[in-house]
This record gives C-alpha cells, sequence and structure tokens, in this order.
C-alpha cells in the first residue's frame, strides 16, 4: 500500500500547482489567536508515513463553474466570523474541498475538523506544536524528507492533515469515531470525535 510521506511527496510538482493556480484565478477572479491542541507526538507509523509520500495532487474537485461558486459563497458566508480577509478565506475553502476529495473525505467533515482544530486560524499552533488549520505536528515533514513545508502554509497543511486522516479512517475500517480519535491522539475516547461531529454540522449543505 502507498505510504502517507509518499503520496505527500507527489502533490507538490510545480506543473500541478502552476495548474491549481490558474483554475483558481479562472473560477472567481481573484489573486492570489490560536486553538490550541494537546495531542502529544506518536511513535511513527511507518504505513502512514508512506501514505503522505504517495499522496498525488488532483487538478481541481468542482464539477463545474456553477456548483464551485454556489458552495464557495455559501461557505464564505458561514466562516467570514473567522476568517476576515476575503482572499484568504476564499483561499481556504478551495484547498479545503480540493483536498477533502482528493482524499475521498466528506467536505463537511473536513470542514468540522478545521472549526475543531484551528477555528480557521492558519497561524494557530498549539503548546505541543502542532500547527495550522488541521493542527499537524511537524515531525512528520522530516519523516516524508520535506522540512523545508511550511505547516502554516493553506495548501501544505490541508495536504498533510486531509491524507492523515484519510488514513485513519482507512486504518480504523470505517469507524469515524475511532479515526478521529486517532488523529487527536485520544484513542478510546469520545470527546474528540464529538466535538467535531457537532462543528461539522455547521457545514452540511
Amino acid at each position: 500500500m502507498p505510504t502517507i510521506a509518499d503520496r505527500i511527496h507527489l502533490c507538490f510538482h510545480p506543473a500541478a500547482l502552476l495548474q491549481l493556480a490558474a483554475l483558481c484565478l479562472l473560477l472567481l477572479g481573484l489573486t492570489w489567536p490560536s486553538y490550541a491542541a494537546t495531542r502529544s507526538q506518536p511513535p511513527v507509523d511507518q504505513e502512514l508515513r508512506s501514505w503522505l509520500v504517495e499522496a498525488v495532487n488532483q487538478a481541481d474537485s468542482f464539477e463545474d463553474r456553477f456548483d464551485a461558486e454556489v458552495w464557495l459563497v455559501d461557505m464564505s458566508a458561514r466562516i467570514s466570523r473567522y476568517v476576515k480577509d476575503d482572499q484568504e478565506r476564499l483561499h481556504i475553502l478551495r484547498s479545503a474541498h480540493r483536498e477533502a476529495k482528493r482524499a475521498g473525505l466528506p467536505i463537511d467533515l473536513v470542514m468540522g475538523v478545521i472549526h475543531t482544530e484551528s477555528l480557521f486560524q492558519r497561524f494557530a499552533i498549539s503548546v505541543v506544536g502542532a500547527q495550522g488549520l488541521m493542527q499537524v505536528m511537524p515531525f512528520w515533514k522530516n519523516e516524508i524528507g520535506r522540512p523545508e513545508d511550511n505547516l502554516t502554509d493553506i495548501d501544505t497543511n490541508l495536504r498533510y492533515g486531509c491524507t492523515i486522516l484519510s488514513y485513519y479512517l482507512e486504518r480504523s475500517k470505517g469507524n469515524l469515531s475511532e479515526a478521529l480519535a486517532r488523529y487527536n491522539g485520544s484513542y478510546g475516547k469520545m470527546k474528540y470525535p464529538n466535538k467535531v461531529y457537532a462543528a461539522q454540522n455547521r457545514y452540511l449543505d
């Protein structure tokens, strides 16, 4: 099975990034306080590491421009209280939608995780050093051979976070509560999954 580290490694091909940037500009005509998680660094899961390395970029996640505009306008209004800058807010939403689809995750679930982890604050850093929108632990950068990656970068953080959550969902054989608890480092407890479910309801279509 491809490793978590291998999947992420393939996601940053320059041509793919240029294609994504051009698509974002075409789609919407745009140019381009901290929530503290408390999980500790787990032993490195080698299968999860390989998933990250193999994460493959997809060009886009919307079926057409109309679907994109409807969803983006709706969700932009819902998170405007947390992200004041219009361009940053739309960047977060486009990237979250793309990465959720790539990882096979419901977008409302990913939005719920972001809400719970950082309240959409891209520079959030926890007391144990987890960073960004989905509070990714920085040791993963060295594990996949990308120490230069910036986990406060919107696209990078969502790529890591969605890939990791997707891996835990597969490892948990589809048990979402277990996968969320593993993601949070609180395996066997329901406090974190219940918080995500409550936040997820805010972002259902």
